[in-house]
């Protein structure tokens, strides 16, 4: 691609560098009016530039074998997302260079960052920008934006990015459509439900449901290991009264007590660090932290998204997490890690 400034009267044909104010000969009126940058000059912008007073111009000028800015994005777009409905993602039509990836399902966000990082390497002109790998999103939400900065690329890069992503971004939707909750208790009085609630508004924002009546056993091994016996939920989630210390704790062996097993206890994620993973015929098990009672980003957010939508969440995946893992401090938590004191 050729840019720079030529006389207006050698401009036709090209494509308008910057916007410019020109004479709106057509309506007789003589009014002035913004010739838009991007514009492919016909003869009857030059005579209205040259009419307006101007002499030069900037523009751009494809070389044989470049792409204009919107056919080069359409075919990079197509590329990245070759089956649209089967990545629950929508393509926007090229305007300015740029298409946009429209998530069209609630889920979490499939990303192959090896092939995004070997895509933007192609050529500086050749751009995308994407949310983190498996940010939760709802139907609507911006999943990725494809940018060509320039006017036209070289169909040679284009060539190249193409064949470097192909199908590397979709939207992954929950596998299982129900959850249980069982809660213990360390005293008689059974607490306030806030926990309940907020799993419940974590489910519901990916389609899934909380399963039957609230259930709420005394925190010891075997009311809970029974429990977790007659949980109807694809998915277990345990939210006790007294926090998971170690994994010989209470909550893991009424898991192990109860036939299952327990994967892994705690995580590089605060908050959120005291949580375990574990399965009980075949069905996920989780064991979230205290601070899973409030709505507020934490580790279990991470985990629970991941397991609904059947993305692995194993030791390593976890490990992981930690970059990443400092979140956000709140008001309400116990323990601040930044104290005045």
């Amino acid at each position: 691609m050729k840019f720079g400034p030529v006389p207006v009267a050698e401009a036709e044909g090209a494509i308008l560098a910057h916007a410019m104010r020109a004479t709106d000969r057509p309506y007789e009126m003589q009014l002035d009016y913004l010739i838009p940058k991007g514009t492919v000059l016909t003869a009857a912008h030059v005579a209205d530039l040259a009419a307006e007073g101007h002499e030069r111009v900037t523009v751009a000028r494809l070389d044989p074998g470049d792409l204009a800015e919107d056919a080069a994005a359409t075919r990079l777009a197509q590329a990245i997302v070759p089956a649209p409905d089967a990545a629950h993602l929508r393509l926007t039509q090229a305007k300015a260079g740029r298409v946009n990836l429209i998530a069209e399902a609630a889920g979490v966000v499939r990303i192959t960052a090896d092939a995004i990082a070997a895509f933007n390497a192609v050529s500086p002109m050749i751009t995308i920008a994407t949310l983190p790998p498996l940010r939760r999103v709802a139907a609507g939400d911006l999943v990725a934006t494809i940018k060509v900065i320039s006017y036209g690329v070289a169909g040679a890069d284009v060539a190249r990015a193409e064949a470097l992503a192909v199908g590397a971004i979709a939207v992954q939707t929950p596998v299982h459509i129900a959850a249980s909750l069982i809660e213990t208790r360390v005293s008689e009085t059974t607490p306030g439900d806030k926990g309940r609630r907020a799993l419940k508004m974590r489910l519901e924002r990916l389609g899934v449901w909380l399963t039957g009546p609230r259930v709420v056993v005394p925190h010891h091994e075997a009311p809970l290991a029974a429990a977790l016996a007659q949980a109807e939920g694809e998915v277990i989630c345990i939210l006790t009264g007294s926090a998971t210390s170690d994994i010989a704790d209470t909550a893991p062996e009424a898991v192990r007590k109860a036939g299952g097993v327990v994967h892994y206890f705690g995580m590089p994620v605060d908050p959120g660090n005291l949580l375990f993973v574990g399965e009980l015929g075949g069905r996920p098990v989780i064991g979230l932290p205290g601070c899973a009672r409030s709505p507020a980003l934490n580790g279990a957010d991470w985990v629970l998204e991941r397991v609904l939508c059947g993305v692995p969440v194993g030791p390593a995946e976890i490990a992981a997490m930690g970059v990443g893992g400092l979140l956000k401090e709140t008001p309400a938590r116990g323990r601040p890690r930044r104290s005045d004191d």
